[in-house]
């Protein structure tokens, strides 16, 4: 009896062995560049995306644009392999435009707003309206502002909306790479600006809130297959996954808001 019941273990476990090693050999690296604002909700979402699918993702996080070293269009010069791309619209167009990603699975994801942020524990200050916003600025001592797409608009046409590009120019600073609440938490920024889903994860700031409806510029974040993607069916099925209703639910707990599926422009 106890020599039966040590081979029923032993078949057992050797099945189970078998079945794992057949699902490692199955299991398909899919490989992603990411910019900021989506990579909160994308990183909660990744381990039930792979246990739902039994895939691995391989992530190189980076900036939309720019041109420092981890920016996404400077790793695709330098023939990094990805198979999928997820990052500022705009960008990703310019991307298609280029034959670097395939037209055709391009997938608008989510909207983000632009917030503000004050290190914690600071005097939230007034930005409930275009005219507050232009005081508090004129009165601030420096303001930082992402390299991405919110800093592009904050610096080239906020800044001139509001009248203020001149008095900007000595105290407004443009921050590479590196998250601006993280500026701002250690102080070296009064006031920063950044999409409010890459300001919600820094710990030390506070959000005052978005910028006033009539300056917001809220930037659309989309996702495509690489035209060199090795495994272009599990990124178009990735793509299928982030916009499922699990995968909208972290978006909206990220600060962003999703785009219904089919409603890409």
């Amino acid at each position: 009896m106890r020599r039966s019941s040590a081979i029923v273990r032993a078949l057992v476990l050797g099945l189970t062995s078998t079945l794992f090693l057949a699902a490692s050999a199955n299991a398909t690296e899919v490989r992603v560049m990411i910019s900021g604002g989506l990579t909160p909700a994308f990183n909660a979402l990744v381990p039930e995306y792979e246990r739902q699918t039994g895939n691995k993702l391989l992530v190189a996080y980076g900036p939309s644009m720019g041109t420092t070293i981890n920016a996404i269009p400077a790793r695709l010069e330098r023939g990094e392999p990805v198979d999928v791309l997820i990052m500022v619209g705009y960008a990703l167009g310019d991307l298609v435009d280029k034959g670097k990603v395939i037209a055709e699975s391009r997938v608008d994801l989510a909207n983000g707003p632009i917030g503000v942020a004050v290190k914690a524990g600071a005097t939230k200050p007034d930005i409930g309206s275009a005219d507050a916003l232009r005081r508090t600025l004129l009165a601030a001592k420096s303001v930082a502002y992402s390299d991405s797409a919110s800093g592009v608009y904050i610096s080239t046409e906020m800044f001139r909306k509001l009248g203020i590009e001149e008095a900007m120019k000595e105290k407004a600073k443009k921050i590479p790479a590196t998250p601006v609440g993280e500026i701002v938490a250690k102080g070296e920024a009064e006031i920063g600006f950044q999409q409010i889903a890459e300001l919600k994860p820094v710990a030390g700031i506070d959000i005052v809130g978005p910028l006033p409806a009539d300056l917001q510029k809220i930037t659309v974040f989309s996702a495509g297959v690489a035209t060199v993607a090795k495994e272009p069916e599990a990124g178009r099925a990735l793509i299928r996954f982030l916009t499922s209703p699990a995968a909208s639910a972290e978006v909206v707990r990220s600060g962003m808001e999703p785009i219904p599926p089919h409603a890409t422009n």
